[in-house]
């Protein structure tokens, strides 16, 4: 059986269940923000509500 380097980066990515390639993809910034608020520590405020996101999804739709 293969051990898991518990030290290395991409074990974030998995913990996360993203795929090696959004892992790869993503910045150090954007794993870092992910972190945070998995742990809890990002402000609720920073999320957008139910009007943002249908604001978006009309001007994004994919």
């Amino acid at each position: 059986m293969r051990r898991v380097p518990c030290g290395r980066p991409w074990v974030a990515g998995w913990l996360l269940g993203w795929r090696p390639d959004e892992f790869w993809r993503a910045t150090p910034a954007e794993l870092a923000a992910v972190l945070r608020a998995a742990r809890g520590e990002e402000a609720a405020e920073a999320g957008v509500d139910g009007a943002e996101l249908g604001r978006l999804m009309g001007v994004m739709p994919d």
